[in-house]
């Protein structure tokens, strides 16, 4: 999910860390604009002065010269002048930095965690290998509403017939068919696990990235909708799909999706909610926000303020009409009153861009109870107990009520306590953490949907 953060400097008085050192690679995952990037400096010391070098994988960039490294009872200052970037940080311990990101007026939370060389080559275990024991076809289809072409892989079971199928659906920002970040690319893994297991599986680009046509950053939840129903329309017309079982699996925004598909009728058959949002757009970003920042430490009170100014700032946005040209300088305007004009303007007219997008306006205006409340077909909604992005038991809970509420009486609800937002087993939950673990999607969860699937 797309993560907005209101940060305020503190002035907060340090104990300095024994023999603090900087020296090595440190790893974080930025979310910005949409995207998701994974940031390496890799750290040098001689005599008492720090050099460095910042790597970013998906952008093809490798070994930027790092203008200055100051690290000064705790505090850490990185500037890279090649691309205007600073990073402001506080040296929690000797493997942790939490701490700012800033660019061209951009301010966002980054996390830095020191990582090993071992830990540098991205170990994935559970990365498909071939030969694989079924069918991998390379597919397009169009979306005759938007006038765009999607690419995608099909995985077909060769050892059954008459197979249920699915469609993955990808969460927020622009993913390929595999939903790589990190080097993990849990869409490819689901899919081979399902297909080994006797379930055939559709996974493709977003629209605007790798292969598939189209504009992303004008691009709605709804208009993702229709990309999911082009993908359902390809499938009916396949002679070698059972029409009469195709399903659907979201995952994050993509659980808000898949609910917009199945609420029409005889569309498609089951649906599967991987950390699916069940509150309300504005309730939901309030709660990851504070979440989030219990979970990075920061002073209770701030997390209270923030959640008071975002809170009326959504509100405004919720009330506004879509013909509405004054939002943005009624943002501009709120904001600076309740930041006593303290925020400078890069920051100030770059957060209401943010939260003044199609995409972050129609999310934070939306509320998934009514579609669920028209799905008529089985769902299976999971969540991680340590998903700081989408809380369990709220999200759980609200998906429960909708569904009963609408009637419908075939589903299942379940939280897996030591999972975070991917999926994976962990210890915190926070972001930063994801690149540094092995697991790219638990095994327990991927039993779990193919052991109900295979019940429908």
């Amino acid at each position: 999910m797309k993560n907005i953060l209101i940060i305020i400097v503190l002035f907060i008085f340090l104990k300095p860390l024994s023999a603090q050192n900087l020296e090595g690679k440190w790893l974080g995952l930025l979310k910005i604009q949409g995207m998701e990037l994974d940031l390496y400096f890799n750290i040098s010391k001689k005599e008492n002065n720090y050099s460095a070098t910042l790597d970013v994988p998906k952008q093809g960039a490798k070994a930027i010269p790092v203008t200055a490294v100051e690290l000064k009872d705790s505090i850490l200052n990185i500037s890279v002048g090649a691309i205007g970037m600073t990073y402001f940080g506080i040296l929690k311990n000797d493997s942790l930095v939490t701490g700012e990101f800033k660019q061209m007026g951009t301010l966002l939370p980054l996390d830095l965690k020191r990582v090993d060389s071992e830990s540098m080559k991205l170990v994935r275990p559970q990365t498909p290998q071939p030969p694989f024991p079924y069918r991998e076809e390379k597919i397009s289809f169009k979306n005759i509403k938007d006038n765009i072409t999607l690419s995608g892989t099909l995985t077909l079971p060769t050892n059954t017939s008459n197979f249920p199928t699915v469609i993955l659906i990808s969460g927020s920002g622009p993913q390929n068919r595999n939903a790589e970040i990190f080097g993990h690319q849990s869409f490819w893994v689901i899919a081979d696990y399902l297909t080994r297991q006797g379930i055939g599986v559709l996974r493709y680009d977003d629209r605007g990235t790798a292969e598939s046509e189209g504009d992303f950053s004008t691009a709605t939840s709804f208009d993702f909708a229709e990309d999911v129903r082009a993908a359902v329309t390809y499938l009916k017309n396949r002679k070698d799909i059972a029409t009469h079982k195709i399903g659907l699996i979201g995952h994050s925004e993509g659980g808000m999706i898949a609910p917009i598909v199945a609420s029409e009728p005889n569309i498609i058959d089951f649906m599967v909610l991987l950390a699916g949002p069940g509150l309300p757009g504005k309730e939901l970003m309030l709660l990851q926000k504070a979440t989030i920042e219990r979970a990075r430490e920061l002073p209770a009170p701030l997390i209270e303020r923030g959640q008071m100014v975002m809170g009326g700032a959504y509100d405004r946005i919720i009330q506004t009409k879509p013909s509405d040209l004054s939002l943005k300088d009624s943002l501009i305007a709120y904001f600076r009153t309740n930041y006593n004009n303290l925020l400078p303007e890069d920051q100030l007219h770059n957060l209401v861009q943010q939260i003044s997008n199609p995409w972050m306006m129609n999310f934070i205006k939306y509320d998934p109870a009514p579609m669920l409340q028209q799905v008529q077909v089985p769902v299976l909604a999971l969540n991680g107990g340590k998903d700081l992005q989408v809380s369990a038991k709220e999200n759980l809970t609200a998906i429960e009520l909708a569904l009963t509420k609408g009637g419908n009486a075939s589903f299942i609800t379940k939280e897996f306590p030591h999972l975070n937002h991917l999926f994976q087993s962990c210890e915190t939950g926070l972001v930063s953490e994801y690149g540094l673990l092995e697991e790219t999607f638990s095994e327990e969860v991927l039993g779990e949907i193919s052991k109900w699937i295979k019940m429908r």
